[in-house]
């Protein structure tokens, strides 16, 4: 070999190895202790529901989406794992996902009451107005009430509907293409529609998820209405809010799409103490 290029060779040869070994020791930078997991920077990592009894939170999880993925109250978790509002957690946490011997979840009667106001008290507020007089016609017969009363709507007519504490209003305005079956791995209710049209905060809350981290959901915003209800939005286009952000009854959230889906719908949930429900029995009648 010329001795000429014999240090160029060499010196190239051990750059090619310094570049290697640099590049083979990036890793991704844990969160330091002080740095709360729900950054939202989710990236491709995709979290399907959760069946075991442990947890170890990852970048990007927050207790409510924890919650939704493992079917539970937000708060038996923060009970169960010693987790104070505003239940900030980081990765690395492990949680556990079931009662302690001895414990249970969460009474109704820890419910504080300016947040969670009885089922029997709003009953009266979803009832139209004019249902007496359809119930007792002038004529006196019991037909007409008896068709009114079989024509009557599942809840209040009307674009809002007062239950649980919450005021609910549809989140989309295209017509429900899939019902509620409360065995479905994704149990709620899919909306028809076309690519960007708005997908609406269906009450007031607060977001305590938004990003693409949940399998089978795409873009997904999730808020929290009171202790007890949470709504959750997926298969968007495009989220419009951000973790912690206070959102009102009908403002956008987001914009309709086909993320995690195979044509553009909103997949709407409600979750009430953790636990799938029939939107129906909460939006007003259409």
């Amino acid at each position: 070999m010329n001795p000429f290029f014999r240090p160029v060779l060499i010196a190239t040869t051990l750059l090619l190895v310094a570049c290697g070994t640099m590049r083979s020791a990036v890793t991704v930078e844990p969160a330091s202790p002080g740095r709360q997991a729900n950054s939202g920077n989710l990236g491709t990592r995709y979290r399907a529901p959760i069946t075991a009894g442990t947890y170890a939170v990852v970048k990007g999880d927050t207790l409510y989406s924890i919650a939704f993925r493992s079917g539970s109250d937000f708060r038996d978790l923060a009970r169960w794992n010693g987790i104070q509002p505003p239940y900030t957690i980081w990765p690395g946490q492990r949680l556990r996902l079931s009662a302690p011997a001895g414990a249970s979840s969460s009474p109704v009667a820890t419910v504080a009451p300016s947040a969670f106001k009885p089922v029997p008290k709003a009953v009266p507020k979803t009832m139209p107005t004019r249902v007496p007089s359809a119930v007792i016609p002038p004529s006196g017969t019991g037909q007409a009430a008896a068709t009114a009363m079989a024509r009557s709507p599942r809840g209040a007519t009307g674009l809002s509907r007062s239950i649980g504490g919450v005021t609910w209003r549809w989140p989309a305005e295209g017509s429900v293409i899939k019902g509620f079956k409360g065995g479905d791995a994704i149990p709620g209710i899919e909306i028809a529609g076309k690519s960007g049209d708005p997908v609406r905060a269906a009450a007031d809350g607060v977001v305590v998820y938004s990003g693409n981290g949940l399998v089978g959901y795409g873009e997904l915003v999730i808020i929290k209405h009171n202790d007890s209800f949470l709504s959750a939005y997926g298969h968007n286009r495009k989220r419009l809010v951000k973790e912690g952000q206070r959102v009102k009854a009908g403002q956008e959230i987001a914009e309709m799409g086909s993320t995690g889906a195979s044509r553009n719908e909103l997949e709407f949930q409600i979750r009430k103490n953790g636990n799938p429900v029939d939107p129906l029995d909460y939006l007003p009648s259409r």
